[in-house]
């Protein structure tokens, strides 16, 4: 093994410096001989290796819920565990990696495994919030901290980037990925995949990326997790894959794995999904890893009849890694022994997982990210190993205003100032779902942001006023793993009553009212989507007081809230912004930070509208809001459209949209076009806003959507500053998949639309020759 090891130092990639936020560029690819030394080093390697000992790297292993750590100590010196997940700390994975080093026959490193999401000891805004930036450099500099923060803690590997399109907001999951559009998810994804690489996946202070959900997770049945998922194959190809398909070609090392079936069969035995579209179309060469206790799930599906089959079922499809295994360790031994699972196969995945700790850098230094015991933190969570001003720099680039009534905001640091909510005052709840390694004491409040804000200047009074929710079925759910929420015993009334007492001394009332951040994870899917418990009552109370009323949203999905919208003077979606999300939501309170944030998810008027996305088909018999009658495709009970559209967020200036100017009125095949609007701030104070391009193809072989987002920029003007913004068309952003997924263009005509959200826009035509 010395002379492996040696040939493993030789070949690695040098350490490279670390990204910086703006530069997303792709890696450039392994040289022939780079990647014809790094295959000779694994073919070498897996001729050492026992059918045991290969197994074994297919294993990767909660370090906190399968097995104690003696137990796993033995497991990883007897070369029967590849990797673990959950341990964050170096001195908890010090050991794991020299009883694997030391200790093993071929002293396989281990590789460390961790769901950092958006961020890792720093938690920075909720992906859903990230997206609203519309801002792919504060996006790269969350990714890039993410993964300094995580490697300096010895994980190799994050189960991130979460692509999964959604377009369904009660999936509780559709606060960790960046929402419903093809385009926007895709562009963040290369993004993100880049930023956790590096430059070199095999440097010291990267983390190699493993995208997920692998594929159509956030398109499950009533937006119920773990539900089933049908759906045509255009629509696939069109709307759902593009965002994994960029994060493969952006070098992506790794690829977890759905648990939802996809027409009917289960992802994780999914030969088509895994093999013939992941692997043959799109030349993937990384590692696929199932989800949590996925293969085993494969009994309940009902695809297998016991563990056997699902093992079978699972490495025959092409999944490389078994995670929270069972299945792989005790199975697959005997599969291969009777013939029904062939060496091919076991070493086809085993290959790959070889080939990820070799990118990853770990046989050049089995060490690379844990390091020495003397080079341990003092203190693993001290404030030092946090990243404050980044964090409070991106999480108000994420907020969107989306009422502003005579100019509510920004408040003036005086007077008296009402905050009313539980969310108020609640550290957890700022760090969202997935937070990582973050500690809620860590986190700034709302209340405490604005107490930092206005010092002396002004005096705040707090009222809890309700519960996030009274309903105890509720609370127990979100509090069986781990406590989450806290429930103040005091009759609603009494809470409420002490809230609009609060208020009346106040001069205007800043109320935090929303989600917890449970009601909006994994497993927590939503059959309504209202503000929960008894906060719209108080919200009906604070307004009773007429006093100026300030609604600041915190959530991890798009709300109903058409009645909040009647009653707030003005209304701020803050996310949950993570351990500096007070400060920066004061920030924009305060008009220090002038906000920029548009929706990544269209805000529904009702549930009965779902799903409701901007993107959408038309019908035979369209609505027309100037055409109103029977026999259209609507909702007769309301008002049509979502009640915030997809790309729409206020400023406090405004901004002016010019009509469009096109370069031509044809584009020829292969040529260009450009489409050019001057973009103006008309109003009082700087800001920036996003220019959004959307298209429409008028006739095609297939109905092609309403729009679809092609390009944006965001642009700061001062006041009356202007600016022309262009985009440059080219034949490929007309391209879309046909019956027979050919991916092409089609002549004819084309609308492009340009504005400020996906609904106020100018529009103009064009002909593809």
């Amino acid at each position: 093994m010395n002379k492996l090891c040696l040939l493993g130092l030789l070949v690695s990639l040098a350490s490279q410096p670390a990204l910086s936020a703006s530069d997303t560029s792709v890696p450039a690819a392994n040289s022939q001989a780079t990647l014809h030394a790094k295959n000779a080093f694994i073919s070498n390697l897996m001729k050492q290796m026992t059918l045991d000992e290969k197994i074994g790297q297919l294993r990767l292993i909660s370090i906190s819920s399968e097995m104690p750590q003696p137990m796993i100590l033995k497991e990883i010196a007897a070369g029967r565990i590849g990797g673990t997940f959950n341990s964050i700390v170096r001195s908890e994975n010090r050991p794991l990696q020299e009883a694997a080093v030391a200790k093993s026959r071929l002293k396989i490193p281990m590789f460390f495994a961790y769901d950092v999401v958006h961020g890792h000891r720093t938690i920075f805004p909720i992906s859903l919030g990230l997206a609203a930036s519309w801002d792919m450099d504060a996006i790269a500099l969350s990714g890039r901290i993410s993964a300094q923060e995580a490697s300096a803690d010895s994980l190799d590997m994050t189960f991130a980037p979460m692509v999964d399109i959604s377009r369904d907001p009660r999936w509780g999951r559709t606060s960790e990925g960046f929402g419903e559009d093809t385009y926007l998810v895709s562009r963040i994804s290369k993004v993100m995949v880049n930023a956790f690489q590096g430059k070199d996946v095999s440097a010291p202070d990267s983390i190699m990326a493993s995208v997920k959900h692998f594929a159509l997770y956030g398109a499950v049945e009533g937006g119920r997790d773990y539900n089933t998922v049908d759906m045509s194959p255009t629509r696939m190809y069109q709307d759902y894959l593009p965002p994994y398909r960029t994060a493969v070609d952006a070098g992506a090392g790794g690829v977890m794995i759905a648990l939802n079936s996809v027409n009917g069969v289960p992802a994780t035995a999914n030969t088509w999904l895994l093999h013939d579209v992941l692997r043959k179309e799109w030349g993937f060469k990384g590692v696929t890893i199932s989800d949590h206790g996925a293969i085993k799930e494969l009994i309940d599906h009902g695809v297998a009849k016991d563990l056997r089959q699902a093992a079978k079922l699972a490495i025959k499809a092409g999944v490389d890694l078994s995670m929270n295994d069972k299945a792989y360790g005790e199975e697959l031994p005997g599969l291969v022994k009777d013939g029904e699972v062939s060496v091919k196969e076991i070493d086809s995945a085993v290959r790959e997982v070889l080939g990820a700790k070799y990118d990853m850098g770990l046989f050049a230094n089995p060490y690379l990210r844990i390091g020495d015991a003397a080079q341990d933190p003092v203190d693993t969570y001290s404030e030092d190993r946090l990243h404050r001003v980044e964090a409070r720099d991106v999480a108000r680039k994420t907020l969107v205003l989306l009422k502003n009534k005579d100019e509510t905001l920004p408040l003036k640091k005086q007077g008296t100032i009402a905050v009313i909510g539980s969310l108020a005052k609640s550290q957890l709840d700022m760090l969202g779902s997935w937070s990582a390694a973050g500690r809620p004491k860590q986190s700034v409040t709302v209340y405490d942001g604005l107490a930092n804000a206005v010092g002396d200047k002004a005096k705040l009074v707090y009222a809890r006023g309700a519960n996030v929710s009274d309903n105890d079925h509720i609370n127990e759910y979100l509090n069986f793993i781990e406590h989450e929420v806290d429930v103040d015993p005091r009759p609603a009334q009494e809470m409420i009553d002490e809230a609009v007492k609060t208020a009346e001394q106040a001069d205007v009332i800043v109320a935090v009212v929303g989600e917890s951040r449970g009601m909006s994870h994994e497993a927590a899917s939503r059959s309504s989507l209202n503000i929960p418990g008894k906060q719209r009552d108080l919200i009906k109370a604070l307004k009773a007081t007429g006093k100026p009323l300030v609604l600041v949203l915190m959530n991890g999905r798009p709300l109903v809230l058409v009645d909040e919208l009647a009653q707030a003077d003005a209304m701020l979606e803050t996310w949950f912004p993570g351990t500096e999300g007070g400060n920066a939501v004061a920030d924009v309170l305060f008009g220090d930070y002038n906000p920029s944030g548009k929706l990544a998810m269209s805000f529904p008027r009702s549930i009965g509208q779902l799903p409701t996305y901007y993107a959408h088909l038309n019908t035979g018999r369209p609505y027309s809001p100037d055409k109103v009658g029977n026999y259209t495709s609507h909702y007769f009970e309301e008002t049509n459209g979502p009640l915030f559209p997809f790309g729409y967020g206020l400023s406090y200036t405004q901004f002016d949209v010019s009509d469009i100017t096109l370069s031509a009125k044809d584009m020829p095949r292969n040529g260009k076009l450009t489409a050019s609007v001057t973009v103006k701030n008309t109003g009082k104070v700087a800001g920036a806003t996003v220019v959004q391009l959307y298209l429409r193809d008028v006739t095609a072989s297939i109905s092609r959507p309403v729009k679809e987002l092609k390009n944006f920029e965001k642009v700061m003007l001062q006041p009356g500053e202007e600016k022309v913004v262009s985009f440059t068309l080219s034949e490929d952003d007309l391209k879309f998949y046909n019956p027979s997924l050919k991916y092409a263009a089609e002549p004819g005509e084309f609308k492009v639309m340009i504005g400020l959200d996906s609904e106020a826009v100018k529009q103009a035509s064009f002909n593809l020759l």
